[in-house]
């Protein structure tokens, strides 16, 4: 009777091990799962970088690029507070290659005239810092002590704007400066970058004209941090 009933529970044992893999077989996979991605925002850029500078400058005396406001208050902040500015942009060099001045003519074959719009030039002001001579360390733009110390009757955040537009002015008239000397360079950057796009279109011969302009379009930006 024993071996009857063990008999029955091992083949009931069986049945479930068949009903449940059975089951599993039939039952739906696990939800898969989606990623969704959406596209806020285009924006055709359409322009060649060829060159970026990147340079600082420790203004210890101000000129006249400062501006009368920049003089007034820097030239106080840095003879009696014994103080030196660190002064840190940089430029970028571009050309924009949906402009219609921007061409590419067949000459003869195989050999290509590419004109080259005027460089547009982007300015940015990295950073503006004092450094304290008296104690050796280097303080952040503007610091809320010196705010207060910058004069007697006080600084106001309208002041501290008035000083980072005259930041602007001296980092325009820097970076034409530099656009100037640059100019060589810039070109031969262009040169590079277009000829190595060339060979891959397998074009043996390309010759460069470039545009120019009396006075460069140049912007200059700045982090809001140093306004702020």
């Amino acid at each position: 009777m024993s071996s009857i009933l063990l008999v029955l529970m091992l083949l009931l044992l069986i049945v479930v091990v068949v009903v449940v893999g059975f089951y599993i077989l039939r039952r739906k996979p696990a939800a898969e799962i989606s990623i969704h991605s959406s596209i806020q925002h285009i924006r055709s850029i359409g322009q060649l970088s060829v060159f970026k500078v990147i340079t600082k400058e420790i203004v210890t005396e101000t000129d006249h690029s400062w501006g009368s406001f920049g003089s007034k208050y820097l030239s106080w902040v840095l003879s009696k507070k014994k103080m030196a500015m660190i002064f840190e942009f940089e430029i970028d060099f571009r050309y924009d290659l949906r402009r219609p001045d921007f061409t590419i003519v067949e000459m003869r074959p195989e050999t290509y005239l590419v004109t080259l719009p005027p460089c547009m030039y982007q300015a940015h002001i990295r950073d503006i810092r004092f450094y304290d001579e008296q104690k050796s360390r280097l303080l952040p733009w503007l610091l809320p002590d010196l705010l207060s110390g910058f004069l007697l009757d006080g600084f106001s955040e309208e002041h501290k704007n008035k000083l980072v537009s005259a930041a602007k002015s001296h980092a325009e008239e820097q970076a034409r400066q530099l656009i100037t000397s640059l100019e060589s360079e810039v070109q031969a950057s262009a040169k590079a970058t277009l000829q190595s796009i060339s060979k891959a279109f397998g074009v043996v011969t390309v010759e460069f004209q470039f545009l120019q302009e009396d006075r460069p379009d140049l912007t200059v930006a700045y982090d809001k941090a140093l306004s702020a």
